[in-house]
C-alpha cells in the first residue's frame, strides 16, 4: 500500500467546486476569489514539493481543499492543518522509534508507516484542518441559513 493521493481526488474536488459554486448562488467574484486562492496554494504547494517539504499529492490536495475553504476560513484551515501535521509527525517519530510488533509487521500499511525513510502522510492533517475550518466557510453558512 502506498500513501499516494491520486490526481483524480484533487481534480474531482476542483470539478465539484466548479459545479457546486454557481448552483449554490455564489457570485462570480466569490468564485474567482476561490479559484485564485486555489491557484496560489497550488503554486505554494508545488514550491514546497520542489524543496521536498511536501509530497506532490499533498500539494495538489492543499490547493483543492483551499479552493473550497476560501479566504475567510484559510487561516483556520492552515493553522489546524499545521497543528495536526505536527501531532502526526511527533506520533510517527515515536512509533518509528519503537520496535514493531510481529503481528503488525505483516500489515503492509503499518510497515510503511513504520519505515523511517517514508514521509508523513500529510493529507490526513489537511483533512483535519479542513474539518475544523468548515464552519467558517461559505458552504457551512449556506447549509445552516434558513431559506
Amino acid at each position: 500500500m502506498t500513501f499516494r493521493i491520486p490526481n483524480w481526488v484533487s481534480l474531482a474536488l476542483l470539478g465539484l467546486f466548479l459545479v457546486a459554486a454557481p448552483l449554490a448562488g455564489l457570485s462570480w467574484i466569490i468564485i474567482g476569489s476561490h479559484l485564485a486562492l486555489g491557484a496560489a496554494l497550488l503554486l505554494i504547494g508545488m514550491g514546497m514539493f520542489a524543496m521536498n517539504l511536501l509530497g506532490g499529492g499533498d500539494a495538489k490536495l492543499l490547493a483543492a481543499v483551499g479552493l473550497w475553504m476560501g479566504l475567510p476560513a484559510l487561516p483556520t484551515f492552515l493553522v489546524w492543518a499545521a497543528l495536526a501535521g505536527g501531532v502526526l509527525a511527533l506520533t510517527l517519530l515515536m512509533f518509528r522509534r519503537a520496535p514493531i510488533a510481529a503481528a503488525m509487521a505483516q500489515t503492509p500499511w503499518v510497515t510503511r508507516l513504520h519505515d523511517k525513510q517514508a514521509g508523513i502522510p500529510y493529507g490526513i492533517a489537511l483533512a483535519a484542518g479542513a474539518l475544523i475550518a468548515l464552519p467558517q466557510t461559505v458552504w457551512f453558512a449556506l447549509a445552516v441559513t434558513p431559506a
